[in-house]
């Protein structure tokens, strides 16, 4: 009997480690001869979202972020582009950054990328929870620090997007955001032009449930890890890394 229950023993713990590891993504599925890739663990690292200074002037692009946190000797490990927004760089949906509504959650119907249902937003806690969902999933409340809408959606619920075409010819630069099964982060923005569909299926396979599209063509990223630093651009909201 002591034999079987060490044996059941060892099993269980097995399985607990083969699971645990599946979290994980492994160099080869972070594909970082193909995409910028950056995962962040909340227990490490701080993830914020940033449209306007102190002064309400526009950052704008992620050379004027990274002075910034070099201002404050807070040196970003990570930025990007942070989601869709319009001509005078007003986000086209949902923005809270430091629990403050700037932008409502956007619900109407349009044309473009923004509007190809669902959509969703990509939100932080006040208790280091990061979470991506549906629009229509979305719940606002008081412990949301940070949260960004934009569209489509590219993973649902472990499930790719149902309107997107694996052989669609409309690529482009393309970043993103998911959360992986242990709740950390990957942000990720593609080195070539990719379809949607192909986008998502990177998210999908690193073990994402959930992935949001955030932008493409304009996109930028700033990961010094990857020897990847785009400090240009022309920006709305922006998503950095730090320390």
């Amino acid at each position: 009997m002591r034999t079987l229950h060490h044996q059941i023993l060892f099993f269980m713990l097995l399985i607990g480690l083969l699971v645990a590891s599946s979290f994980c993504p492994h160099e080869d599925s972070l594909d970082k001869k193909n995409y910028v890739a950056f995962v962040a663990d909340l227990s490490q690292h701080q993830v914020s979202m940033h449209w306007k200074n102190k002064d309400g002037q526009l950052y704008g692009n992620l050379k004027k972020l990274s002075s910034h946190f070099q201002a404050i000797k807070q040196p970003m490990l990570f930025a990007m582009n942070g989601g869709m927004y319009h001509v005078d760089r007003q986000p086209v949906g949902l923005y809270i950054e430091n629990h403050r509504t700037l932008a409502p959650l956007n619900t109407s119907k349009g044309e473009g990328n923004f509007f190809l249902e669902p959509n969703g937003v990509f939100y932080l806690t006040k208790n280091a929870g990061a979470h991506v969902c549906s629009t229509t999933e979305f719940k606002a409340d008081s412990t949301i620090a940070f949260a960004t809408q934009s569209g489509p959606m590219l993973v649902i619920h472990g499930a790719i997007h149902p309107k997107f075409n694996a052989n669609s010819k409309n690529t482009a630069i393309r970043n993103g955001v998911g959360i992986l099964p242990d709740g950390r982060i990957l942000m990720a923005l593609s080195k070539n032009e990719v379809n949607l569909h192909t986008f998502a299926s990177y998210f999908l396979r690193n073990g994402c449930q959930n992935a949001l599209y955030l932008d493409g063509n304009v996109s930028r990223a700033f990961c010094p890890l990857q020897q990847w630093e785009q400090l240009d651009g022309d920006f709305g909201v922006m998503i950095a890394v730090t320390k």
